[in-house]
């Protein structure tokens, strides 16, 4: 069973898009926390952050991708309608 993920077994979950939206919202304003800081490790940890908005960036993108390709097989029933695949 999903914890986070919307499912018929958790029909009040997160789509994969939002939920990676929120987390990406949260790394932001941690790096809002710390931008001022000019010491090395507090640099280190910014340039670290940036790289995983880049990564979770990239996911969104493929989790849209795949969302556009399951909307081609038929519209979304919501958590406890048909599957479209599977």
């Amino acid at each position: 069973m999903s914890k986070f993920l919307m499912s018929r077994e958790n029909p009040d979950g997160w789509t994969l898009e939002d939920l990676l939206t929120e987390i990406q919202n949260d790394v932001i304003r941690r790096c809002e926390k710390i931008c001022d800081d000019r010491r090395p490790e507090s640099r280190q940890v910014l340039q670290n952050n940036f790289e995983i908005l880049s990564l979770l960036g990239r996911a969104s993108e493929l989790s849209r991708e795949s969302t556009k390709i399951l909307n081609s097989l038929g519209p979304a029933e919501g958590p406890r309608g048909k599957p479209r695949i599977g």
